[in-house]
Order: structure tokens, then C-alpha cells, then sequence
């Protein structure tokens, strides 16, 4: 499985939201977005990583940018993960791990967790910058919000 790295142009994808709508990526390019993948909903690291962008969520949306978080939770679960938490952002449920493989989102310990990494994409759909850690969950938003005045 080959990641996406900066300059490819990220895969077509539909998945559901964490109301159980159908999200098609088509219709949100046109402006920059950040997609981070993460491992689980309601865990200490994913939570910290969420409530980060969303403490930050402002600063996004006054750049235009869309942040969409994908796990391989369900519909129902991101449903109260995101109101528990007052997530203002779109998470999508990729629970088939289809969307992870097309970005190319391995699993790390030994096979079992998917990674935690960022995306920021540009409007045209291309990639802008890559971040991948798993224990720094909250340098995520401060690597996406460096760059967005690049964009």
C-alpha cells in the first residue's frame, strides 16, 4: 500500500457522515480541506486530537477550509463522539478501512491500529502537506494550521 504524499491528487471516495448521509469528496473540492484519519472515537489520544480542532475550528473556517476527521468507527458511534464532544467538523465512518487504503493509511501495531495522520489539501484537490504521528495527537492542528496561509 503506497501513502499519498505531498503533490498527488487525493482519491474520489463516498462515505457515510456521522449522521448516516452519504459524503461524496466531489462535492466539497473547490476549497482547501484538511482529512485527518485516526484510530478510534472516545479514546484518550483520538479525543485530544478532535477536541484540538475543534478548539481551533474557527481559524479553519476563516480560511475557508473544510476539516473532515475518518475513522473506522460507525455512523452512530462519530453520532455521539461528536456531540459528546461538541465536534462542529464532519467525521466520516470508513468502516470497511476502504478510504484509509486509498490514502494509502497503513495500521501500526502490528496491524491493528490505523495511524494517525493528516492531509491538507488545496482546492483543486491536491496534496499540500502530509503529518503522521501517532502520539503527538495534537500537532496535527498546529502542522494543518501552518500551512493553510500557504494555500
Amino acid at each position: 500500500m503506497t501513502q499519498i504524499t505531498k503533490g498527488d491528487k487525493i482519491p474520489q471516495f463516498s462515505l457515510k457522515d456521522h449522521d448516516g448521509v452519504e459524503f461524496n469528496i466531489r462535492d466539497h473540492l473547490g476549497h482547501p480541506m484538511v482529512i485527518y484519519f485516526y484510530p478510534k472515537d472516545d479514546t484518550p489520544g483520538c479525543t485530544r486530537e478532535a477536541c484540538s480542532f475543534r478548539d481551533h475550528y474557527e481559524e479553519f473556517t476563516s480560511a475557508g477550509i473544510t476539516v473532515i476527521g475518518i475513522s473506522e468507527d460507525s455512523h452512530e458511534i462519530h453520532h455521539t463522539f461528536r456531540k459528546k464532544y461538541q465536534l462542529p467538523f464532519t467525521l466520516l465512518s470508513d468502516d470497511k478501512g476502504k478510504v484509509r487504503k486509498l490514502f494509502g493509511v497503513s495500521k501500526n501495531l502490528f496491524g491493528l491500529i490505523p495511524a494517525r495522520i493528516t492531509f491538507v489539501v488545496d482546492e483543486s484537490g491536491i496534496v499540500k502537506h502530509v503529518f503522521k504521528s501517532q502520539i503527538l495527537a495534537t500537532q496535527h492542528v498546529k502542522e494543518a494550521l501552518k500551512i493553510i496561509d500557504k494555500l
